[in-house]
This record gives C-alpha cells, sequence and structure tokens, in this order.
C-alpha cells in the first residue's frame, strides 16, 4: 500500500552533482530510519546512507564529505545530495524506508534511480 517514489538520477560528468529524492506516501504511516542503498553492475546492494526520526545519520566511508542526507518530514522526503561525484558512483541507487502504524514496522523499497558519472 505504501509507495517511495524516487526522482533525481541521471549523468552527470565526473565532480558535479545531482540530488536525488524519495517521497513516501501513506501519511497515516509513521516515518522510521530512511536510507539510500545504491547497486553498481555486478555488484552487491550496499547502504549509501541513512537518517533516523530523530535526524541522526550515518555514511558509507566512500562517501563521506561529499553526501549529505537529509529528511523533510512535512513533505514526508528523504534527500540525498551527491556533491563531487566519481565514475564509481555510478549505480543504481533505491531508496529505503522503515514505516510504522499500529505497532507494526516494516520496510519498503523504492523503484531505483540511475545515476552515471562519466566524461
Amino acid at each position: 500500500q505504501v509507495q517511495l517514489v524516487e526522482s533525481g538520477g541521471g549523468l552527470v560528468q565526473p565532480g558535479g552533482s545531482l540530488r536525488l529524492s524519495c517521497a513516501a506516501s501513506r501519511s497515516i504511516f509513521r516515518l522510521e530510519t530512511m536510507g539510500w542503498y545504491r547497486q553498481g553492475p555486478g555488484k552487491q546492494r550496499d547502504l549509501v546512507a541513512d537518517i533516523s526520526s530523530a535526524a541522526v545519520t550515518n555514511y558509507a566511508d566512500s562517501v563521506k564529505g561529499r553526501f549529505t542526507i537529509s529528511r523533510d518530514d512535512a513533505e514526508r522526503t528523504v534527500y540525498l545530495r551527491m556533491n563531487n561525484l566519481k565514475p564509481e558512483d555510478t549505480a543504481v541507487y533505491y531508496c529505503h524506508a522503515y514505516l510504522a502504524h499500529m505497532g507494526y514496522v516494516n520496510g519498503y523499497w523504492g523503484q531505483g534511480t540511475q545515476v552515471t558519472v562519466s566524461a
């Protein structure tokens, strides 16, 4: 019933920037930890960053100092600002969120958005 809709992917040159967005439907579901994962061709899906309901953040070492995760609970949206992009950042980026309702917590995935970093 819950949908996570991603946007903001695309093609960018090395050193460039992009901002990804992920919006959650169903306002009766309380937003808990939300995050971004990525999966390159032939690779595992790995955590990029996440942010708790208290706005505590966590980043993969490979993106520290370059990426910033944030959330706007009024808009039910999580963002990922990506600066100084490198070719190794090329991947499909997936939004993930834990949502709670009536004492139950479930995890949900977005559809994925392609980020390509190339000259």
